[in-house]
């Protein structure tokens, strides 16, 4: 499960429907993913471990 916090609709901890885990340009790691409720995306900054969990449990690698 990742979560995130939605810009539009204001909320802490809400979870990304279909996670695809994304690298930055610095070498970072980054979640993206749909808002259930309004449909924005949303995006969350971690770690590389973090990120290598989130992959294992379901998210799609897309780097």
């Amino acid at each position: 499960m990742v979560t995130g916090y939605c810009v539009k609709c204001k909320k802490k901890g809400v979870e990304l429907s279909a996670p695809g885990i994304h690298k930055t340009k610095k070498g970072g790691f980054m979640a993206k993913g749909k808002h259930e409720e309004c449909g924005t995306t949303v995006c969350a900054m971690m770690s590389k471990g973090n990120a290598l969990k989130a992959i294992e449990n379901g998210a799609t690698k897309e780097y």
